[in-house]
């Protein structure tokens, strides 16, 4: 029964919510318009950032403290956008990079009277958890655990909703010709510079929702929490569900935490309970380079065989039709 419940509590939980919104900014950013981010880590952690600091040292109450957060995403989003759009894509790709980097050194190392190092910003929860309606847990979960749980799909149900509005919008129809040929949306009059901006600030700022939910649910904010793995695992889950489809990155999230969960709990059983693998084989501490190395295959054979993932087009593949 494990096999089955397990799994499907981490599908669900806190942290598999801050990476689905994760994904779908990233599905606005490479899904839809064509940019290589490499960098969502970033987002997500200068909005948990800005809003556990605003909270913990300022005492900032949390509403304005997550609007702080969504500016400075805005903010980041322009810093990072103004210099390298008129590029080409790969330049977007190496700067995203290389900010989300320096960001997670940045609060690693300067000022500790705020970001306390590698021990993180902790102490901003109080104000979103007196809030909490849950009386007690329930399905496995803690009733912080639920209020963060159901804060957090209801934005996850706004963002779809509202990017299957936007991208159904001559805006969102305009991106999409971004992406396929920019030159020929450029001759139609359309500004493509400004277009790419918008579409970088509004997946930063779904991001940076990512961050907050994390950051909520672990009760912290961590540097390491948003190193590189980030980002590429919220890539995995977009590339998992397809790119350019507003469901994907939930349906990707879902899949690709329920079948690391899944591994986990089968590689355990298989070495512990029931005695099927040796300890000279595989033990306990070598599972979860395993079930990354399984999960890797996997996508592997997807990009092989179904490239455009499990609900995407191949031609929403395309950068750049050209």
């Amino acid at each position: 029964m494990d096999l089955l419940t397990i799994p499907l509590h981490d599908a669900f939980a806190p942290l598999a919510v801050s990476f689905v919104l994760a994904a779908m900014g990233l599905n606005i950013h490479y899904g839809y318009t064509g940019l290589l981010n490499f960098g969502q880590a970033a987002f997500a952690a200068v909005g948990a950032y800005a809003m556990g600091v605003a909270i913990a040292s300022f005492d900032v109450p949390f509403i304005p403290a997550v609007i702080l957060g969504v500016l400075f995403s805005v903010l980041l989003a322009l810093l990072m956008g103004i210099p390298t759009l008129r590029l080409r894509a790969d330049y977007l790709a190496i700067v995203t990079i290389a900010v989300a980097e320096v960001l997670r050194l940045f609060f690693t190392t300067t000022n500790k009277d705020y970001f306390h190092a590698r021990d993180g910003v902790s102490g901003f929860t109080s104000g979103f958890r007196n809030a909490n309606p849950y009386s007690e847990g329930m399905l496995g979960f803690s009733r912080n655990d639920l209020w963060v749980m159901t804060v957090g799909w209801l934005l996850v149900a706004f963002f779809c909703l509202l990017t299957w509005l936007l991208v159904r919008s001559p805006w969102g129809r305009v991106l999409k010709s971004i992406r396929e040929d920019e030159d020929a949306v450029r001759s139609l009059g359309k500004n493509v510079y400004y277009y790419k901006l918008q579409a970088l600030i509004l997946g930063g700022v779904i991001g940076a929702f990512g961050g907050f939910v994390g950051a909520l649910g672990l009760a912290s904010v961590q540097p390491d929490s948003y190193n590189l793995d980030f980002t590429f695992i919220a890539f995995t889950m977009l590339i998992l569900g397809g790119a350019a489809r507003v469901l994907s990155p939930v349906v990707g999230a879902v899949l690709f935490w329920g079948l690391l969960s899944f591994l986990q709990t089968l590689l355990s059983k298989l070495i512990g309970e029931w005695g099927v693998i040796p300890d000279s084989i595989l033990n306990s501490e070598q599972i979860g380079n395993v079930r990354f190395m399984v999960v890797g295959l996997s996508l592997m054979l997807l990009m092989i065989y179904r490239p455009q993932g499990i609900f995407g087009d191949k031609k929403e593949l395309a950068i750049d039709g050209r």
